[in-house]
């Protein structure tokens, strides 16, 4: 008998041991105080289920990030050699030692480990538990909070715990401490009813007039002010049958195909009968009797635009509003994240991908902003160009958009965003720029910024009184286009129209104002297309 009490003993050793492992918490992330805007509203039921996504950490994110600075700078040997698939997934990939450690941390929790969904390089892990079983795993207190602007209610905790041997191997946990939804983002986008309506024939350049710009476009903009203000009305796109622009989809809002016809028919004749490629994610929808204004705007200006380069419309679920006495099963990410890891599954993905939402920093949790900006370099590597309206982009690996209005000359649009990030330094691409704008700066606004950030925005494009069709009609709407890549701020940089007058007030200050060179209202300016062309 000694042999079996020896036995018992080594198990209730073991047992112990490895409660012991998973129970010494250590604080992940915490708020202070309920985010701005938020308010709570009850307790999460503890039998609600849910999915929740566990970011491991990549062993080579640190080369991808070298390797993607090397094949993104024009003079590098380098340059355009971009990743296979394969090259990526090896840098994305967890240590082993990661993969097993989770593992073993959910086994403990009750949770199969072969029933994870896990992303295509292993980094992401995605499991369905109960509310109950997250609050035991992070050491916390699920809630119901609601926006009070938007009306959204979301599943969230004011701070989140992992055992301290994780801290090695996890970046992140989502949903956590991330509040802010893209409902509540929607803001920097917004409706201009009081605009008279254009049609193609109004808005057509008279030949010879100065710069081909017609004059209305001073107050609305088409796709023909687009094409005659930065230069491409002439350019014919080619590889059109490989090429592909993406376009992020959310919020229930849908891009409307017999829109876009009566948008092509008054703006785009040429492009008639063309139409875009909706594909569904994480439960998007594609109600085609309700489309959406910021949907309708990215698709019929995208395609206005780069007609007949294929347009792809990523129609993204997620975040949908909480019921509190709710007992079915569903996802409570943010559907931006969920976007992301679903691109990054699929064997290919667009060369060019448009996002036009933003959020402001200070309300990202740091662990949450810096894997996303890993997300995004991984892109960048496998050729990706990524472009984010300017309204809080402050990642260095995307393209920031800020906003213009007006011609002859284009000013800065007091709305653009534009600043310096306090998570993310300068990069190297804009060091040279920025160092010029401080220098000239001198001691305006000292002590509201952080001067070694990363700066923002990269360019601008016209961001007021675009015509756009909903329902059959014509709206105006405000949005911002254009494009990315550390070339414009090097052997590119002449391509742009360099906008030196106007200002983005807020935040009780004067702002920034638009000047000679790069300024964090229109970055470098407007593009030039054919300058661009001949540079690039």
């Amino acid at each position: 008998m000694l042999w079996f009490s020896f036995f018992f003993l080594v198990v209730q050793f073991v047992s112990a041991s490895t409660s012991n492992q998973w129970s010494d918490m250590v604080e992940k992330h915490s708020w202070v105080g309920i985010p701005a805007g938020w308010r709570h509203e009850a307790a999460a039921p503890a039998s609600h289920v849910f999915n929740i996504k566990i970011g491991l950490k990549q062993q080579g994110i640190e080369e991808l990030i070298e390797n993607l600075m090397e094949i993104s700078d024009p003079t590098h040997v380098r340059y355009a050699q971009h990743l296979s698939r394969e090259e990526a997934n090896a840098f994305m990939a967890p240590h082993p030692d990661s993969i097993v450690a989770v593992d073993e941390w959910l086994e403990f929790h009750g949770i199969d480990p072969s029933s994870a969904q896990r992303s295509r390089a292993g980094d992401w892990i995605t499991v369905t538990v109960s509310v109950e079983q997250a609050e035991k795993m992070l050491g916390t207190k699920y809630d119901v909070y609601k926006h009070g602007s938007s009306g959204e209610r979301v599943v969230r905790t004011l701070s989140y715990s992992l055992p301290q041997q994780l801290h090695a191997h996890i970046d992140v946990v989502s949903p956590t401490t991330y509040f802010s939804t893209l409902k509540t983002m929607q803001d920097i986008n917004t409706l201009e009813t009081d605009r008279r309506p254009l049609n193609d024939e109004v808005t057509r350049a008279l030949p010879g007039t100065a710069a081909a710009v017609p004059s209305t476009c001073n107050t609305m903009i088409t796709p023909t002010c687009l094409r005659d203000l930065y230069n491409t009305s002439s350019y014919v796109p080619s590889a059109v049958g490989s090429n592909q622009i993406g376009i992020a989809g959310y919020l229930d809002q849908f891009a409307n195909f017999a829109d876009l016809q009566t948008f092509f028919k008054a703006f785009r004749k040429d492009a008639v009968g063309s139409s875009f490629t909706i594909i569904q994610v994480n439960g998007g929808g594609n109600d085609q009797t309700d489309p959406g204004i910021q949907a309708n705007t990215d698709i019929q200006y995208s395609t206005g635009i780069v007609f007949p380069t294929q347009n792809i419309f990523y129609s993204t679920g997620g975040s949908p509003p909480f019921t509190p006495d709710s007992q079915n099963p569903t996802n409570l990410n943010s559907p931006y994240l969920d976007l992301l890891t679903f691109l990054l599954g699929q064997e290919t993905v667009p060369q060019t991908l448009l996002t036009s939402y933003g959020d402001d920093e200070q309300t990202v949790p740091f662990d949450y902003a810096t894997k996303v900006c890993q997300i995004l370099a991984t892109f960048g590597s496998l050729g990706t160009t990524v472009v984010f309206t300017s309204g809080g982009s402050g990642c260095p690996f995307v393209t920031a958009v800020g906003a213009t209005t007006s011609i002859n000359p284009e000013v800065a649009f007091r709305s653009s965003g534009g600043g310096f990030s306090n998570y993310f330094s300068t990069p190297s691409y804009q060091k040279s720029a920025v160092s010029s704008f401080l220098a000239n700066l001198g001691s305006i606004n000292a002590g509201l910024f952080n001067k070694s950030g990363r700066a923002y925005p990269d360019v601008a494009a016209q961001g007021q009184g675009l015509q756009v069709i909903l329902g059959g009609r014509t709206n105006s709407h405000q949005s911002a286009l254009g494009f990315i890549n550390p070339l414009i701020y090097s052997t590119a940089s002449f391509g742009f129209n360099d906008i030196t007058t106007g200002s983005n007030p807020g935040c009780g200050t004067a702002g920034f104002s638009a000047g000679v060179g790069w300024d964090p209202v229109t970055g470098l300016g407007t593009p030039n297309f054919l300058a661009l062309q001949g540079l690039v």
